[in-house]
């Protein structure tokens, strides 16, 4: 009788570890933006994508160029991605038998009369148009940003608020990506979405990423990464003056997003058509503090200002940091930093009331890195 007991408690202790590894293993995915423009483009991103075999497709809006209509909705998307839709309901061949695509709705998507043909191609979670799903260890939270959304779209709307109960929900184990097509902060010429600059990082979010510029920039704001992804395969766009966020940014050709995720790190890629890698970061388990690449040192903004301005540097690692200000004779106005700190993406507050107007000089200095930026105080 203790053998059979014992015989049973083993079997059940061994399907419960199978399947906590089950839903927390490495997942693999990508993510494609501002796509849903039928012809060579969207179809060199489309063989990229499926060149990886990723586990599922996650896309950043605007599906379906250019009304959003139902004549050309399966050319746009059911064509070069059938097979990872459930159910599908097009004309280019089989679809999958469980959904492995997972679209997030932009403006040329509501171009239609309440974006009747992509609710009615596909079948998603909640209402549709915002909703969360798991898949392994990731629990993704797919919002609406456009003006039409009936649930608002600002930090106080019914969406904000399922958004932040949601992710007060959700388990400790998984990483949370918020994914959206308008960004909050974008060098591009639709410039930042205001609005969509919710207390992201408050509520528990680990990645933000969003399309709607068609061009490829990572940003760093509150403490988070943000992502802009729209070289999916419609036009290419130019960047506008980089604004103080902007890491990285690249519009020289087409690609995709492919993301890996195990339970301590999350890598992140961005790959043209040809497979060149572009860019490349990871976010951790470490207090989701993401250690920089190398040190630097942003401009001031705003520049020119008056009276505050803030200054944001990157260090990667450990040691003494030293940030003070100068006049142009090299005399020191003020220490605004001096102090012992670990890696990370650190920003200060400067206030210059009781200067006078003129040129200044603010300095960033370790026991290996030394760097001098101007700034313009206006009274």
């Amino acid at each position: 009788m203790n053998f059979i007991f014992i015989k049973y408690l083993l079997l059940i202790t061994l399907f419960l570890i199978a399947t906590n590894l089950k839903a927390f293993s490495q997942a693999r995915f990508a993510a494609i933006g501002d796509y849903g423009s039928a012809g060579p483009n969207e179809l060199a991103v489309a063989n990229l994508v499926k060149s990886w075999n990723p586990d599922f497709i996650i896309t950043l809006g605007d599906n379906n160029y250019e009304v959003g209509s139902d004549s050309t909705i399966d050319a746009n998307i059911g064509q070069y991605y059938h097979e990872y839709i459930y159910p599908y309901k097009g004309s280019y061949g089989d679809g999958s038998l469980n959904n492995k695509f997972y679209p997030s709705l932009g403006n040329h998507d509501w171009a239609a009369q309440n974006a009747e043909p992509y609710l009615n191609y596909f079948e998603l979670p909640d209402n549709e148009r915002y909703y969360d799903f798991t898949e392994k260890n990731i629990h993704f939270f797919v919002l609406d940003s456009d003006p039409n959304e009936p649930d608002g779209i600002d930090e106080n709307s019914l969406q904000a608020k399922w958004l932040k109960d949601a992710l007060q929900n959700s388990s400790s184990q998984m990483w949370n990506v918020v994914y959206f097509h308008h960004p909050p902060y974008s060098s591009g010429p639709h410039g930042s979405t205001a609005y969509m600059r919710w207390p992201f990082r408050k509520w528990g979010a680990d990645i933000i990423l969003s399309g709607h510029e068609h061009n490829y920039e990572r940003l760093y704001a509150d403490s988070l990464f943000y992502v802009v992804n729209g070289l999916g395969g419609k036009s290419i766009y130019s960047f506008l003056a980089p604004i103080p966020e902007s890491l990285v940014r690249y519009n020289d050709n087409y690609g995709a997003m492919f993301i890996e995720s195990n339970n301590s790190e999350m890598i992140f890629k961005f790959i043209n058509v040809n497979g060149f890698l572009i860019d490349s970061f990871k976010i951790t388990r470490d207090n989701l503090i993401v250690k920089p690449e190398r040190f630097y040192l942003y401009q001031n903004s705003p520049n020119p200002f008056n009276s505050n301005t803030i200054i944001k540097y990157n260090i990667p690692e450990q040691g003494k940091i030293s940030l003070k200000v100068f006049d142009v004779l090299g005399n020191e106005i003020a220490t605004l930093v001096n102090e012992e700190k670990s890696y990370g993406f650190y920003d200060v507050s400067y206030n210059a009331i009781n200067l006078s107007s003129g040129v200044y000089i603010y300095r960033l200095q370790t026991e290996t890195f030394y760097e001098a930026k101007k700034m313009i105080y206006l009274k």
